[in-house]
């Protein structure tokens, strides 16, 4: 690889290196024996880290919006709706992870817990951004129109993942109630070596999908302005 091609790529490399670490260290490294949760601790790698992958893509879609309502770019929208597909994407795989997780702690792929039903209304939410674009032709509109939903896209989304599930008064899911996994000081040492690489390599999985879809999805743009204008 050439070095201007080095510099160029180098966050690629670095995210495929931090994911190649956090799967051989959430294989065969050592983890804590914990009550309830024994070796699927080993999962917390992937099911959280997929979900602050998650998190800061859509966070990047927020962000995007808020562009759009004060520059009025469409580029803007079109890369705030490529960060929610991504997001979306990263959604799905952290709820089968964690329904993979939940059956063999809890016995069953899903249990009626405010945790997993806020993350499943979270997700229904921003499938409605996707439905709501779908449903506007006039370009400029439908650009406008999500934008201002994904504001409060995201703002419900916390509210459903972060701020319901905290005021349930239970939840047999690690991180609340005194379950252990992520709550304050509980995870353990032997595991932060894998934990905070695993957060750092979802984080640059994330954009560059996000990276590829916005580019796959403005030459599409392109096409169709070069069609109606022809």
């Amino acid at each position: 690889m050439k070095t201007q091609d080095f510099r160029k790529n180098w966050w690629k490399i670095a995210g495929i290196m931090l994911l190649v670490w956090v799967i051989a260290g959430g294989l065969l490294f050592d983890v804590p024996q914990l009550p309830v949760l024994h070796e699927t601790i080993r999962n917390i790698y992937f099911h959280v880290g997929m979900w602050f992958g998650m998190i800061f893509i859509l966070f990047v879609g927020l962000v995007f919006s808020i562009r759009h309502l004060l520059r009025n770019d469409p580029s803007d929208d079109l890369k705030a709706y490529a960060a929610v597909q991504v997001g979306l994407f990263f959604g799905a795989l952290g709820l089968l992870t964690g329904m993979v997780w939940a059956k063999f702690t809890w016995g069953s792929f899903w249990v009626n817990d405010p945790k997993l039903n806020g993350a499943v209304v979270g997700i229904l939410t921003y499938l409605a951004y996707l439905v709501l674009r779908g449903s506007v032709d006039d370009r400029e509109k439908k650009a406008r129109l999500a934008a201002v939903y994904n504001v409060f896209a995201f703002v419900l989304f916390f509210i459903f993942i972060m701020i319901i599930p905290r005021l349930a008064t239970a939840s047999i899911h690690p991180g609340l109630d005194g379950n252990p996994a992520l709550s304050t000081g509980d995870l353990a040492p032997e595991m932060r070596k894998v934990f905070f690489p695993a957060i750092a390599g979802w984080f640059i999985i994330a954009w560059w999908l996000y990276t590829i879809l916005y580019r796959t999805m403005r030459i599409h743009w392109k096409i169709e302005e070069l069609t109606e204008n022809s």
